[in-house]
């Protein structure tokens, strides 16, 4: 938000102060230098960075692409699509060069030993076969063993691995091995259901069709009661 300044005084001038129209709200050098940084969208510095990305090679990649299905790289409307997506793709696949188990390094000491469990964790990955994002939400539940990790850092973790070329089948197995690996949590179930662009928009064009994937570390994986349990909760809640 721009700081109030005062009204610019009148003129001394007679021609000026005749007028009928209201100065203009004077902005000094400092203000209008903080009202600008002060509009920049808010940066997360927690998110994946992959400043390894060959942008130059992208957009040239992309450039080809156009011509080849018959399009003109050099008409107005995408002149600058290139470099978007160029942009898009250091975006969309920025968890390749991080270690997503980063969020799970601060853990706290808690005397509880029954399921937490965080629901309906939103994501957007990439489809490796055809390049194509799936989205859709996780569930994530976990049996500490006398640590405990803050509830968001699960969420940063679905999100970070979701920044990659990949099918959803790995996708789950990487979070659960992750939280069993960096917690040594007891028992660990991740459920994760997704929309597929690959088959609702190419090929066998379903709309609708929903891809269910889940992996069970633990005692969840060997005790078909808890299983049961950490189940009937997720499906509670989604």
């Amino acid at each position: 938000m721009i700081a109030d300044s005062s009204r610019s005084t009148a003129s001394s001038d007679k021609s000026v102060s005749n007028t009928t129209e209201k100065s203009a709200p004077s902005i000094s050098p400092e203000n209008r230098s903080r009202s600008s940084s002060e509009h920049v969208f808010f940066v997360d510095r927690n998110a994946p960075k992959n400043d390894s990305v060959d942008l130059a090679r992208i957009e040239t990649a992309v450039r080809s692409l156009l011509e080849a299905v018959g399009e003109d790289p050099d008409r107005d409307g995408l002149l600058e699509t290139p470099a978007r997506v160029a942009r898009m793709y250091a975006e969309m696949f920025a968890g390749l060069k991080s270690d997503p188990g980063r969020h799970l390094a601060k853990v706290f000491d808690e005397d509880y030993d029954e399921i937490v469990l965080v629901s309906d964790i939103s994501f957007c990955s990439m489809c490796e076969h055809h390049l194509l994002p799936f989205t859709g939400k996780a569930h994530i539940a976990y049996l500490p063993s006398g640590k405990v990790v803050g509830l968001s850092k699960l969420a940063r973790v679905v999100e970070e691995v979701a920044r990659r070329p990949q099918v959803q089948e790995r996708l789950t197995q990487t979070v659960a091995d992750l939280i069993e690996d960096r917690l040594s949590a007891r028992g660990v179930a991740v459920v994760v259901e997704s929309t597929h662009s690959c088959m609702t928009m190419r090929g066998v064009r379903k709309p609708g069709s929903m891809c269910l994937t889940s992996a069970m570390r633990g005692i969840f994986r060997d005790d078909p009661k808890s299983r049961s349990e950490v189940l009937g909760l997720i499906n509670r809640v989604s």
